[in-house]
């Protein structure tokens, strides 16, 4: 029985990373493509390493299994957030389809400043006082 749940998670984990490399292949843009990679190229790894961990069955095995699983969960979707700001940062192109870009008017490609839109709330906030002391 546990032959059977092996092979249906290293047949599954190897389908996800097939369907990332196909994403990879046959997107039009880098953020489309950084999706693609990170969600099913991640979801491939943990399904091969839960096969990996049913197959051996040992502590030691199991163990580092799932901890290659919350590495690649914890990792995954911040690096392809960093690659994806970095290569809209250099000015990649998106695809013509593109609808809505977040950043564009937050972002001035001559100074490399990115802002946040909380720029002109704090300028409105009143000066911060210390505990206990009041400005009235």
């Amino acid at each position: 029985m546990i032959e059977v749940l092996v092979s249906v998670l290293l047949l599954v984990g190897a389908a996800f990373m097939v369907l990332a490399a196909i994403g990879v292949l046959r997107l039009p843009d880098l953020p489309t493509r950084m999706h693609a990679t990170t969600k099913a190229g991640a979801l491939g790894a943990m399904m091969t390493m839960g096969g990996v961990a049913f197959y051996f069955g040992e502590s030691a095995v199991v163990a580092r299994a799932v901890a290659i699983v919350i590495f690649i969960l914890l990792t995954a979707p911040i690096a392809a957030h960093v690659i994806g700001r970095a290569g809209y940062f250099t000015g990649t192109k998106l695809w013509a389809g593109t609808i809505k870009d977040e950043l564009q008017e937050r972002y001035d490609p001559e100074t490399h400043k990115l802002s946040s839109g909380l720029e002109e709330t704090e300028s409105r906030m009143p000066p911060r006082t210390e505990k206990g002391t009041s400005n009235q």
